[in-house]
């Protein structure tokens, strides 16, 4: 417990302030990647997802991936369909602020609860998604132009599969990988900071 109370190396503190910058970055990057393969599209057709918005990978991606979605009886994707994307900006905002705090309070109970805290956003996130995904692909419209009796179109949440003659892909994007990699700098700080303890106490 002594160990938790004690102050951040410099060296520590400043790769926190390195986690600013990734947490910042996010605001400008998208979080995750949505690719789908058909033979009406062998170039593919890609959805980026942001923390406050939805967008193509071309001007009309998401357009023609909404019109794919229409004959199997998905709903439309957009970004006021998914409530999410309000206040995601928000947590992110929070989370940025404490790592600013940890910068000029340089504690290493506050990187632990940074950790504890992203840990928590990540695993609500992802479950949050899958059920976004799993309501887009199961809660279909009894009047589809093409009904395939039993069959649901929920994309992966992670990798690929394929839905009837579609290829579907789901990887995160520069800013899922940013926020990875603020983790595992805050993992990292913490088992220096212990290598710091038992070395000037041995």
């Amino acid at each position: 417990m002594e160990f938790l109370k004690g102050n951040l190396s410099k060296i520590s503190r400043y790769l926190v302030l390195v986690s600013v910058i990734l947490l910042t970055l996010v605001f400008f990057i998208p979080i995750w990647n949505i690719s789908l393969t058909a033979p009406q599209y062998p170039e593919g057709l890609s959805m980026n997802i942001w923390i406050y918005n939805i967008t193509g990978g071309t001007e009309y991606d998401v357009k023609n991936i909404n019109l794919l979605n229409h004959y199997i009886g998905m709903k439309e994707i957009s970004k006021d369909s998914i409530p999410e994307l309000k206040f995601m900006p928000y947590v992110l905002a929070y989370t940025i602020l404490g790592a600013l705090i940890t910068f000029l309070f340089p504690k290493r109970i506050m990187v632990i609860l940074g950790i504890v805290n992203l840990f928590l956003v990540g695993i609500v996130g992802l479950g949050d998604f899958w059920k976004w995904e799993y309501d887009y692909g199961h809660n279909l419209n009894p009047e589809a132009p093409i009904i395939v009796p039993g069959m649901a179109y929920q994309p992966p949440l992670l990798f690929c599969k394929d839905l009837l003659n579609i290829n579907a892909c789901s990887v995160p994007h520069a800013g899922g990988y940013s926020l990875f990699a603020v983790i595992a700098i805050l993992v990292f700080i913490i088992w220096y900071e212990r290598r710091l303890e038992l070395k000037n106490n041995p």
